[in-house]
């Protein structure tokens, strides 16, 4: 009598663990891949996809290599995410070519691909969820243009030549600067793989070399702060415009170090991501890309509403 009582127990148990791993495998599981995880702006991508998947009823999770130079490490991630047979996937290639392999890979097995902030050298991404980074950066150099008296030197830190937003707020700064300020040289671009204290030690190196040197463009939030460290322990004065949002940059550019800086929309990306994941997998038509937006931010408009909204902490 007893052991049936035992049996019975242990069948009920079974019952509600079946039951149990049904439900979660209606859950949708949707990876996110990202460059990185270090900076403020991956947290407020995340925060947004976040808010998109406990709207949606999915199951997300986000991870991204330590910083943004490991691109094995990225790729390695992405291996392990597909290997868990997700219902789609989110990427930000931190190389536009070697994250293609596995994207075919899913593409096979029909697991729709959404990319995010950097895109891939394909059209395996249904959508791509990013800001138009060359646009931004032109404006970037317009501001510089301005800053400086429309001639002069200027150098430029990026945070890698492989991923696609590197290669675009390069190309955006530049092509702008050529055609529109053709009295402002470009004296250097390094590349510091969004790491702040290689990105200082580029600057001063960059400012030693030049000393009729203007300005810094840094191309993103480690390039941009890690200039700020640069100038400010070089004790030179220089026309610093960065690139994404956070609390150092903010202090910067209050206490009158960095110029300005372009923000995107860090929430309006990770909820880009996974709206597009629900619809690709209730088989609606995705634009092959969605423009999250950029603004232009300073001392001046820092407490503008609708500029408040896309800064970040």
């Amino acid at each position: 009598m007893f052991k049936r009582r035992i049996i019975g127990v242990l069948i009920g148990f079974g019952a509600i663990a079946a039951a149990t791993n049904t439900a979660y495998a209606d859950e949708p599981y949707i990876p996110l891949i990202s460059k990185g995880f270090q900076h403020q702006f991956w947290q407020a991508v995340k925060s947004g996809a976040e808010q998109s998947a406990k709207e949606h009823n999915v199951k997300m999770t986000f991870e991204g290599p330590e910083t943004e130079a490991m691109v094995d490490k990225q790729i390695d991630m992405l291996s392990a995410a597909l290997s868990k047979k997700p219902q789609a996937i989110g990427i930000a290639a931190l190389d536009s070519k070697a994250a293609i392999p596995l994207l075919k890979r899913a593409q096979n097995n029909k697991i729709p691909v959404i990319a995010f902030d950097s895109g891939v050298d394909s059209d395996i991404p249904l959508t791509t969820c990013a800001t138009d980074n060359l646009a931004a950066a032109a404006l970037a150099a317009d501001k510089m243009a301005g800053a400086i008296g429309n001639a002069g030197e200027v150098g430029v830190i990026v945070h890698d030549q492989t991923s696609r937003t590197g290669i675009d707020r390069r190309d955006g700064f530049l092509n702008e600067m050529k055609s529109k300020h053709p009295n402002i040289k470009i004296v250097s671009v390094q590349y510091g793989g969004g790491d702040h204290l290689k990105s200082a030690e580029i600057a001063k190196a960059m400012i030693q070399a030049n000393p009729n040197i203007k300005g810094i463009f840094g191309a993103n939030e480690g390039s941009a702060e890690g200039a700020a460290i640069g100038i400010k322990e070089s004790g030179k004065k220089l026309v610093l415009i960065g690139y994404d949002s956070g609390k150092e940059q903010k202090e910067d550019i209050n206490s009158g170090l960095m110029y300005g800086a372009i923000t995107q929309n860090p929430i309006g990306i990770g909820k880009c991501v996974v709206d597009s994941a629900v619809k690709a997998l209730k088989g609606e038509k995705l634009p092959k890309k969605v423009d999250t937006g950029f603004y232009w931010y300073d001392k001046s408009n820092m407490s503008d509403p609708k500029i408040a909204a896309v800064l970040y902490d």
